[in-house]
């Protein structure tokens, strides 16, 4: 069932308890009763997420599931279930086709512990902000619950924890390697990237099986969900037809984990390796694991702009289901923003982005944004101002890389320099913004969501407009270093970059006769980082009488080119680095920035 944002505005109107009902109404059921209430005796999909259920398209189970739902699929969502018992996964009976468990928009590991693996006392997807609503390790631990509550029934595993641990990887919560999640978790097949082409196809394939008579369960073993793109599934010894073809064909072969096991400098090789298979997107890859063999389909391609349009055209009411009592703080930050494209072509070192979103755009058309605009002015809850229209990084709109990916070599679209094939569309992305400010009820038009500065200083008049009309107050950056040498292991730009930003940024808000500021995103405790560096960014902030905000202690996400540098000490050129390890030398870094003064 689809809905309009007259229906969302509905929702707004009426006694407290006529607004929950009717609101309930408009979004995926979550009980029996919501079933009922759509006249279903089943659901097709569950999906089991460690988010709280927001009806919002920054939410990844709410925008799959209503993606599923215009397919006609009948979804349903249980959020943050219960862990200690599979009762509350169970609470609208087995599906028909299969059961999708994410751990939701954080790695669960990330969301629980700090850079010091101290435990968070919030959580931003939980209602009241309250952390522990969902395990560690979420995916397996909701992966065994679908298991138990359904047995048989086929278990996809997705989402950012599922996309960044799909192959071995580093563990820095546990200081120790971890193999693919997928055996881990004994799914039946894992989606990577961003979920919607990958999730409707196994789906329909699902679904076809079904209509035919057979037994999902029993197809699922006998390889009905193999060789979707942006997949990965697993291969033991029974499977000894599909091995055979498997190491006759010309796939990507990663080291295995024993391999990275004993030499530790080989994740970083499995690391480039996977970052490549992803940007070519032409290639299949394997990685062995013991007797079992993980296979990592081709990327799915980007949505193309028709689809993006037709996805974010879906009525979201943007609030969290009415059975919460406590607002979820991450909806509060995010409730009347705009994605306007995915993927980054940056690349960074350290940053999940490339291997989970990819590094090709995909951008909205702006017709598409404009109506999702106009229809945010119609929600009830609406006060006159849209606080972000961006995305990874706000002036990749529109951009596009003219060469040819399967042949580009190159780990970033813009480090050491800006690639010549890389073409991007800031001018237009300044009209849409004016064109956003002009939408009738529009009172405030903010970018929040951070701009690159060395993509903006190649359009002066972009940058201009931006600064002059759509920062309020700050404009958050990340510069991350000063030093040139640990940038480029960041895959940042040189420094100059931002210094030259900092000037225009300047120049023209007082020209403006605007007060505003660079919020600038930085990073301690880097590999390849030594004291005397942080030191040279600490002497740089005191001269220009700055005390930082958003200063992050590095944590290696798994998956990512950084994680490998730290695990195995080697930069990826293979030449040694040194890392910054212990809570004392972290700290330590982490001080020189931190401490009023220095040190």
């Amino acid at each position: 069932m689809s809905h309009d944002t007259d229906s969302v505005a509905a929702a707004g109107r009426g006694s407290k308890r006529n607004r929950d009902a009717f609101a309930a109404s408009l979004l995926l059921p979550v009980d029996a009763a919501g079933m009922r209430g759509r006249g279903w005796e089943e659901l097709d999909v569950l999906l089991v997420t460690g988010d709280a259920y927001v009806d919002h398209p920054a939410f990844g189970a709410a925008l799959l599931g209503r993606w599923l739902e215009r397919h006609g699929f009948r979804v349903g969502i249980v959020a943050q279930p219960r862990w200690t018992t599979a009762e509350d996964v169970a609470r609208m009976g087995r599906p028909r086709l299969c059961v999708g468990v994410t751990a939701g928009s954080l790695d669960s590991m990330l969301a629980h512990y700090t850079a010091f693996r101290r435990k968070r006392r919030d959580d931003a997807y939980t209602p009241g902000g309250r952390s522990g609503a969902r395990p560690n390790r979420a995916t397996l631990v909701y992966a065994a619950l679908a298991r138990r509550a359904f047995p048989g029934t086929p278990v996809i595993a997705g989402g950012i924890e599922a996309s960044m641990r799909r192959a071995t990887h580093y563990d820095f919560w546990e200081d120790a390697l971890r193999r693919s999640v997928l055996l881990d978790s004994k799914a039946d097949l894992l989606v990577y990237g961003m979920a919607e082409r990958s999730m409707l196809r196994a789906c329909e394939r699902l679904r076809s099986a079904a209509e035919a008579g057979e037994d999902p369960a029993r197809a699922v073993r006998e390889g009905l969900l193999r060789g979707i793109p942006g997949t990965a599934h697993a291969l033991c010894p029974r499977d000894g037809r599909a091995l055979r073809a498997l190491d006759e064909s010309a796939v990507v072969r990663l080291p295995s984990h024993e391999e990275i096991a004993a030499r530790p400098a080989r994740l970083m090789e499995a690391t480039l390796l996977l970052e490549r298979q992803v940007h070519a997107g032409t290639a299949a890859a394997r990685q062995d694991s013991g007797a079992q063999v993980v296979v990592f389909s081709p990327p799915a391609p980007p949505l193309a702009a028709a689809d993006l349009d037709a996805l974010y055209a879906l009525a979201f009411t943007r609030r969290a289901h009415p059975c919460y009592s406590e607002p979820v703080p991450a909806l509060e930050t995010v409730r009347f923003s705009v994605t306007t494209h995915r993927g980054c072509a940056g690349g960074c070192a350290f940053c999940s982005l490339a291997l989970h979103q990819g590094r090709r755009i995909a951008s909205r058309g702006d017709a598409s944004v404009l109506s999702e605009v106009r229809g945010m002015t119609r929600h009830p809850d609406w006060k006159g101002s849209v606080s972000d229209v961006g995305g990874p990084s706000a002036n990749m709109w529109g951009a596009a890389c003219r060469a040819d990916p399967a042949a580009c070599a190159r780990a970033s679209c813009l480090v050491p320099e800006i690639c010549p094939h890389f073409a991007t569309a800031q001018g237009a992305l300044a009209d849409l913004l004016d064109a956003v400010a002009a939408v009738e009820g529009v009172k405030h038009v903010r970018v929040a969501s951070g701009v690159r500065h060395d993509l903006a200083a190649r359009d002066p008049d972009y940058l201009r407009r931006l600064i002059r009309r759509y920062v309020g107050g700050q404009l958050k950056v990340a510069p991350e270093h000063c030093c040139d040498r640990v940038l480029a292991l960041m895959r940042k730009p040189p420094f100059r970059a931002f210094e030259e930003f900092l000037d225009v940024f300047e120049r023209v808000s007082r020209a403006a006769g605007r007060e505003q500021y660079v919020v600038p995103y930085l990073i301690s405790a880097y590999p390849g980082t030594a004291d005397e560096d942080m030191r040279a960014l600490r002497g740089w902030l005191d001269r220009r009488r700055w005390r930082p905000r958003q200063v992050q202690c590095f944590i290696p996400l798994p998956g990512t080119a950084a994680a490998a540098m730290y695990y195995a000490g080697v930069a990826p050129d293979g030449a040694p680095v040194p890392v910054p390890r212990g809570d004392a030398a972290r700290l330590r870094q982490h001080g020189i920035l931190t401490r009023a003064g220095g040190s």
